[in-house]
């Protein structure tokens, strides 16, 4: 049982973890980034199966973070506000064309990152021709361009 338990928090820690450094972090991967997911993959798998290096307590651990996951999503499927909790809300970052520099600095997503994304995804170079970049729950930044 102490696998399991093992398992549980530390999916838990992780998921408040990702959640306070926000969508930024699912917006772009540096190699920084890369790296910090590495040793924090590391120190997961310590924590997770601790001097337990049995094919047993790796399955009853992969096992437990997958029904975690499972009853995280029917949580989140039936249980009003959980998936805003967990996942967040879509964020308007520009309307009519005007960054919303509150929203910005609260996501730390900078003009440039909405810029990247309109070029990318719509080829809008002016920032005046976009009537909506929306952060969404997965990290994307959505483009709706004037028409």
């Amino acid at each position: 049982m102490e696998t399991v338990l093992r398992a549980v928090s530390v999916y838990i820690v992780l998921l408040i973890v990702f959640k306070i450094a926000g969508r930024r972090t699912l917006l772009q991967m540096t190699n920084f980034d890369l790296i910090l997911i590495l040793i924090i993959s590391e120190a997961t798998q310590q924590a997770l199966l601790g001097n337990d290096f049995s094919v047993v307590g790796a399955s009853l651990t992969i096992i437990t973070l997958i029904c975690a996951d499972i009853i995280f999503g029917i949580l989140k499927k039936y249980v009003p506000g959980v998936d805003n909790m967990i996942d967040g809300v879509p964020v308007i970052l520009v309307a009519d064309g005007i960054p919303n520099q509150k929203k910005l600095k609260m996501t730390d997503i900078s003009v440039d990152d909405v810029m990247v994304a309109a070029r990318c995804n719509q080829g809008i170079i002016d920032i005046k021709d976009i009537k909506f970049a929306i952060l969404e729950k997965n990290g994307q930044i959505s483009i709706i361009p004037y028409q």
